[in-house]
C-alpha cells in the first residue's frame, strides 16, 4: 500500500498597509471566500481557528479567505514579540487539518445579507451599479486582497458609491487615502456620475 506523502505547510508573513494587521499566507487553501471575525463570539460559532486565535490575547481580529489569514492585533504589542508565535500556531493548526471555518458560516452570511434589505436599482441607475461593481470586482479587489482585506459594494446613492472594508483594511490609516485617491479616483474617471466614495468598516 502506498503512503501518500504530504507536502509540509508552509506559511510567510506579508506586511499589509495597515501597521496592525500582518498577513500570514500559507501554501494550503483554507477558506474559499471571505470570512471576517471582528468579535470572539462570532469565531466560536463559526470558525475554531478563529476562536483558536483570539484566545492569545494580542489578537484582535481574524480575517480568512482562500490561503491566508490576516490578523489585526491589539495596539500595545508590537509584532516582533509575537509574529513567530502566531505563525508557528497558524502552522501547527493547519497541519492537525482540523475545521478553519464551519460550513454554517455561508449560511449565517446569508442571513446577514437578507436582513439588510438590498436596494434594487432600475434602469440607468441599475446598469450604472452593474458597472460599479464590475470596476470593484476587476480592479479592486484583487489589490485589495494582496494587502490581505476585502472590499465589498455596498449602496449607490446620488453618486455617493458606499463600500465595506474588511480584514487588513478595516481600521487601517492608509485606507481612506487609498479609498479616496485610488478608489474614488478611478471610478470617477470611469463613471462620471460617481460624485465620492465613502466607506464603513466591517
Amino acid at each position: 500500500m502506498e503512503s501518500t506523502v504530504k507536502n509540509p505547510v508552509l506559511i510567510y508573513t506579508e506586511r499589509t498597509p495597515n501597521p496592525e494587521s500582518l498577513k500570514f499566507v500559507s501554501n494550503k487553501m483554507l477558506f474559499r471566500g471571505t470570512a471576517d471575525f471582528q468579535e470572539k463570539e462570532i469565531a466560536e460559532k463559526f470558525s475554531p481557528l478563529a476562536k483558536a486565535l483570539f484566545e492569545f490575547p494580542y489578537v484582535k481580529g481574524v480575517y480568512i479567505s482562500n490561503n491566508f489569514v490576516t490578523i489585526s492585533k491589539e495596539l500595545n504589542y508590537v509584532w516582533e514579540d509575537i509574529m513567530l508565535t502566531i505563525k508557528s500556531f497558524i502552522k501547527t493548526y493547519i497541519e492537525s487539518e482540523n475545521e478553519i471555518v464551519s460550513p454554517e458560516y455561508q449560511e449565517f452570511l446569508d442571513s446577514e445579507s437578507e436582513s439588510k434589505t438590498e436596494k434594487t436599482y432600475s434602469g440607468d441607475e441599475g446598469e450604472l451599479v452593474a458597472r460599479i461593481k464590475d470596476l470593484l470586482e476587476t480592479y479592486v479587489k484583487p489589490a485589495v486582497a494582496g494587502d490581505g482585506g476585502n472590499i465589498e459594494f455596498q449602496s449607490y446613492d446620488d453618486g455617493v458609491v458606499s463600500v465595506l472594508l474588511q480584514g487588513a483594511c478595516s481600521g487601517c490609516p492608509s485606507s481612506t487615502i487609498t479609498l479616496k485617491s485610488g478608489i474614488e479616483g478611478m471610478l470617477k474617471r470611469m463613471i462620471p456620475e460617481v460624485k465620492s466614495v465613502e466607506a464603513y468598516m466591517g
